[in-house]
């Protein structure tokens, strides 16, 4: 297995080896993006490499020090760092981790804008006076063939403004890639960095539950051989469940984005299950598409991003 590059027709380039997964844009002079997308492809070629050479470290529960030696698996040890009070892997920041890793051969003169989305995983570098827009799609079990070919109709869009210390969005939720504890159908959430923003997705996803026995939960190791979470039960179908059952989930979700909120580790997180959304509150987030989210968040606390 080889890494392979391919240029898209809108422009942006797709980078592919094993489950790294990249799709990458740059705006700046033609010179300057020319030259950061060869080396964003020369750091990529060997990533994986590095990565599995230090695999059972990388699988190992995360604890007080370290002895991962690469710069991307010590990354990822950082970013769970943080949340090594409960069961936690580096594996939990390793989409973020390699976006990031990629989104740093971007910071140069000459580039005005660029993202790294690793599979939903996104990095971000936006030069004084720029901004983006982060595209929201919270469920999707409602992606059909026409959509794909036509395009999604996405719940609403994320507005991120160079002033704003954002410059990492991660998604997470049972459905898709991931793996969860929890039901809900996704979680965004906004930080300092791709990986920070990983790891965060992660346990506020996990924190967006409810006991019922008619969710369906397997052993991680079962749903995926190569699963870091071992036994631990993972969601693997959710029902339809009763709307209050489904608020105090999002709920409980909520609490645990507030505190991580709180204690500097995000910036703003939008959860989303069943139909059903609420977000944090905070400073210069523009969210549109969403209403009942937005209400929900204007009701909230914000609090200092350090």
């Amino acid at each position: 297995m080889h890494a392979c590059r391919n240029f898209l027709p809108d422009g942006r380039w797709h980078f592919q080896h094993g489950p790294m997964d990249l799709v990458i844009q740059a705006d700046g002079l033609r010179s300057a993006v020319a030259e950061a997308y060869e080396s964003a492809w020369q750091r990529f070629e060997g990533l994986l490499q590095e990565l599995v050479d230090e695999l059972p470290g990388l699988r190992a529960p995360v604890g007080e020090t370290t002895s991962l030696q690469g710069v991307v698996a010590q990354r990822m040890w950082l970013a769970c760092h943080p949340y090594r009070k409960g069961f936690m892997t580096p594996m939990a920041a390793v989409a973020g981790s390699v976006a990031q890793e990629i989104l740093g051969c971007f910071r140069c003169d000459g580039i005005d804008r660029a993202w790294v989305n690793n599979g939903g995983d996104i990095a971000l570098h936006l030069a004084p006076g720029q901004s983006a827009s982060v595209g929201v799609y919270a469920d999707i079990a409602r992606l059909d063939a026409a959509q794909l070919r036509h395009g999604l109709l996405l719940d609403g869009q994320l507005r991120i403004d160079s002033t704003m210390p954002v410059r990492g969005v991660a998604t997470s939720g049972w459905r898709g890639r991931s793996q969860s504890l929890g039901i809900a159908d996704s979680v965004t959430v906004l930080a300092r960095t791709a990986a920070e923003a990983d790891a965060a997705a992660t346990v506020v996803a996990n924190a967006v539950n409810v006991l019922d026995e008619r969710i369906t939960r397997m052993p991680a190791w079962l749903v995926r051989d190569d699963s870091d979470l071992g036994a631990i039960p993972v969601t693997v179908d959710v029902p339809p469940l009763p709307r209050s059952q489904v608020q105090r989930a999002l709920q409980q979700g909520l609490q645990k984005a507030q505190e991580l909120q709180s204690r500097g580790l995000i910036w703003f997180a939008l959860l989303a299950c069943q139909g059903e959304f609420t977000a944090t509150r905070a400073p210069g987030v523009s969210l549109t598409g969403l209403p009942a989210a937005k209400d929900m968040a204007a009701q909230e606390v914000g609090s200092v991003f350090a």
